[in-house]
């Protein structure tokens, strides 16, 4: 009988595969924290658009009386 070495660790496609994943994983990562910086990014922007629109609003108000 031929006698098998007993390889233990990771094959390459193994290690090709888990390589891919995390590079997968990382864009993944980058994508979801750049969405969300710009989701509030946005609301803070709109915030402050909606205070100056309520500032001049009162300013306004206050004029006319």
């Amino acid at each position: 009988m031929a006698e098998q070495k007993d390889r233990s660790g990771l094959k390459l496609f193994d290690a090709v595969l888990l390589v891919g994943a995390g590079a997968i994983a990382i864009i993944v990562v980058i994508f979801v924290i750049t969405s969300v910086l710009s989701i509030v990014w946005f609301l803070i922007k709109a915030a402050i658009v909606i205070a100056v629109i309520a500032a001049l609003g009162m300013f306004l108000l206050r004029r006319r009386r």
